[in-house]
């Protein structure tokens, strides 16, 4: 018999959002995804937005685990960090995983130059790669210097 393949904890859903809200049936309903914003100059501001994660823990995980999202810039700095906790209730072998959906709404949120930003999250020691975002900067009809 072959051994059990190692679960490892994982990012089943990243997003970047105008709203999501999760359904009693454990469904999650994503509204607007987004994976480039434009701007007239910078730095540029964004009003609201909301990240979305899904978690997948590993079999062993239990309890109250933190984590935390960096949104790096195109030089690779922290430009936004977002920190918080998430409660896993371990599961059967006779049933998926432990899953865990975040649903973080932020609020004017700076980027302060054009190019490419990556949300990170950090849990339990890993990094893992959340969604990107690419601010992209654009002329405003009509305007003159």
């Amino acid at each position: 018999m072959g051994a059990e393949p190692l679960e490892t904890m994982r990012i089943l859903t990243a997003a970047v959002c105008d709203h999501a809200a999760g359904t009693p049936d454990g469904k999650l309903n994503l509204h607007g995804v987004f994976h480039d914003l434009y701007a007239p100059g910078f730095p540029a501001r964004q009003d609201r937005m909301t990240l979305v994660l899904v978690l997948e823990w590993d079999r062993s995980d239990a309890g109250r685990h933190s984590f935390r999202v960096d949104v790096r810039g195109p030089d690779g700095r922290p430009t936004l960090t977002v920190e918080g906790q998430s409660d896993v209730t371990p599961r059967p072998a006779d049933r998926p995983p432990p899953r865990t959906q975040l649903v973080m709404p932020l609020e004017d949120v700076v980027f302060p130059v054009p190019g490419r930003y990556q949300f990170e999250v950090k849990v339990k020691g890993n990094v893992l790669a959340g969604p990107a975002l690419h601010l992209v900067e654009v002329e405003v009809a009509g305007a003159s210097g």
